[in-house]
């Protein structure tokens, strides 16, 4: 059994805004991992059949499963329709840690699901599985896991058959600024005004208006890019179907974390042009903002003096993000955020740029003491560090906000690789490992950059 509170308040809005669905029931579920702390926070309580639900199998009850509707601009070109092409919403369950949607994600076909299967396989699962738990361990909004299960199906991929797999994820909502394009494509203000009414109560309040949710949505922005920044998160295609209103991380398909560290880093193989490297990241998350703004104009009385206080609003993302940044970065060296705090980061990311650097080690060699180890090869570092110790930093503090583990890539790659053949061990092992990412990691292999034949250069989004 699958036992929880459900009150599924968006499978009550407008049937535009979704289709109802049931998952695809598959051959053999049987389960890869269950996040029986996270359901603990969630009020949800499995029996030993819990691999049928969590690959849809057995429909709860309480649960109203549904398709959500969205479109979105996918590098920067505009579709008017997508939609859950392979993902089920269960429903929202109120638990502990308040209202959550639960998702099945490779549930199979859907109507949005256009020439695509709707399954996933091993590779994405159980990469979002590890990458979204560490995000949430490392302090960042993010959605998260609680199951995976084995289907008992095999996948038909690029790289030929694969195993299938599906995951449950929960998050505050699954509302993204391409949810609202759809709507405002369509010149549905009904719908529209509905969906404001829940992403408002779901994230921000609900007596906001319209202005004040925009900019809620551009300040949580702002603050999930800057901590992105900090840990070296690339996520690899932030379209607008896959920017959360809420601010929070969702979608991990061809993401990564930076290992050395170049500012214009990309990793994903459809992002041909580098439109969402690294540095990219804030410009690409503005951008998207105004695409929000421009989706709740239909809402407004006044267009044009919504549209000069949108503007404003939009423009006003680099503030706060700079703001947000420079705090991040301040606390990485263990200084306040001012001018010459400013000029150290800078001077630091240079010097790590020269030479290219690990970003995770480098940071954690200043909470270890054995900076110059990672860092001396550069002329400029010893004058550096002297000038960042005359500043007085708080050292003691560095070990807590400078990771000493994060999914590296390759490791990452191999994991899938033992999973697919039948082996977990390293999924496990790094799960737990990624659990307390600021304690001292006992396991070397786990700290440690990538070899030249071991790096990664390119990430798939796994559909």
């Amino acid at each position: 059994m699958m036992r929880a509170n459900w009150d599924n308040s968006y499978a009550a809005l407008l049937p535009q805004m979704f289709t109802r669905q049931a998952p695809v029931p598959v051959a053999d579920p049987q389960g890869l991992m269950l996040n029986t702390e996270h359901a603990e926070e969630l009020g949800i309580n499995f029996d030993e059949d819990w691999p049928a639900f969590m690959a849809g199998n057995q429909i709860p009850q309480g649960a109203d499963p549904i398709a959500q509707a969205y479109a979105g601009h996918q590098f920067g070109h505009w579709n008017p329709q997508l939609g859950d092409g392979r993902a089920v919403l269960l429903g929202e369950v109120i638990g502990p840690q308040g209202r959550f949607d639960i998702q099945l994600k490779g549930a199979g076909r859907t109507a949005w699901s256009r020439n695509g299967d709707g399954r996933a396989w091993y590779g994405p699962v159980l990469r979002e599985y590890l990458i979204s738990e560490a995000m949430h361990a490392l302090g960042i909004p993010t959605t998260r896991a609680l199951a995976a299960v084995a289907t008992g199906e095999t996948i038909l991929r690029e790289q030929g058959p694969l195993p299938g797999a599906i995951i449950c994820r929960t998050a505050s909502s699954h509302i993204r600024v391409g949810t609202f394009q759809y709507f405002a494509a369509r010149n549905d203000t009904q719908a529209l005004e509905a969906l404001l009414q829940q992403a408002r109560a779901r994230h921000y309040g609900a007596s906001q208006t319209v202005e004040q949710f925009l900019s809620a949505a551009v300040a949580a922005q702002a603050r999930l890019i800057a901590q992105w920044m900090g840990v070296g998160f690339i996520h690899g295609v932030m379209n607008t179907d896959n920017s959360h209103v809420g601010g929070i991380t969702i979608d991990y398909g061809p993401c990564a974390f930076m290992d050395d560290f170049v500012p214009m880093k990309t990793f994903s193989s459809i992002d041909r042009q580098g439109r969402y490297a690294y540095g990219n990241q804030p410009n690409l998350a503005a951008w998207n903002m105004a695409q929000l703004a421009t989706a709740l104009l239909p809402l407004t009385e006044d267009r044009d003096a919504a549209v000069t206080r949108f503007t404003e609003i939009v423009q006003g993302f680099g503030d706060i993000f700079d703001t947000e940044y420079a705090a991040v970065f301040a606390r990485k060296i263990g200084l306040t955020p001012n001018q010459e705090t400013g000029a150290l980061i800078d001077g630091l990311l240079k010097i790590m740029a020269d030479i290219g650097a690990d970003l995770t080690l480098s940071f954690r060699s200043l909470a270890l003491g054995d900076a110059h180890a990672h860092l001396g090869a550069h002329p400029d570092f010893t004058d550096w560090h002297a000038r960042w110790q005359a500043a007085g930093p708080a050292q003691a503090a560095l070990a807590q906000v400078n990771p000493a583990i994060i999914p590296r890539n390759h490791l990452v790659e191999a994991m899938i690789a033992n999973a697919v053949a039948g082996d977990m061990q390293l999924f496990h092992a790094l799960h737990t490992a990624l659990k307390t990412p600021y304690a001292p990691c006992d396991t070397a292999r786990f700290i440690a950059a990538p070899s030249p034949q071991e790096a990664v250069t390119q990430t798939f989004c796994g559909t």
